[in-house]
């Protein structure tokens, strides 16, 4: 019972949290942060074509499984790398770390932690830390376009090199 009550108070915690954090968004924050959820909503569906109209056509950015930074005809190619292997995104969770509007551009700076899933049901869940730069666009139909971005693996708690 105990555990159940602190699970409840750290849910409600988290959930306050979040509630301050969009209260003080800006509109097009929370416009852009919609659109971060499609994006893995997209993936998830292997919606290629909703994903890619994502992106603004001078994109480029640096996935952290690309040796080097990417330009926007590259940007399904971490996603082939998945699918090649027989795997499917399951399951993802978006958890925001901090966003900032400055004119017609939105930064945002998440957790992501995602399941992609082998045809027998196994994969485990990896986190990542990923940031996008949007730039107001109005020629799209969503108004926002990815314009830069970078990601990189979640390092464990302790780096390796200062484990004693």
């Amino acid at each position: 019972m105990q555990r159940l009550c602190i699970a409840l108070l750290f849910a409600l915690c988290a959930g306050i949290t979040f509630a301050q954090q969009s209260s003080n968004e800006s509109p097009d924050e929370t416009a852009v942060w919609k659109l971060e959820f499609s994006y893995w909503d997209d993936i998830k569906a292997l919606d290629l074509a909703s994903y890619r109209a994502l992106w603004h056509t001078d994109f480029i950015g640096w996935p952290f499984v690309s040796p080097a930074p990417q330009h926007k005809d590259h940007i399904t190619d971490w996603i082939d790398q998945y699918t090649a292997k027989g795997l499917h995104l399951r399951s993802y969770s978006l958890r925001p770390a901090a966003s900032h509007s400055a004119g017609n551009i939105v930064v945002t700076y998440y957790w992501l932690t995602a399941t992609w899933q082998d045809k027998n049901g196994h994969g485990e869940p990896q986190t990542s830390r990923i940031t996008h730069t949007w730039l107001k666009t109005p020629a799209t139909s969503t108004g926002w376009q990815i314009l830069a971005g970078m990601s990189a693996a979640e390092p464990p708690a302790t780096p390796p090199d200062l484990k004693k």
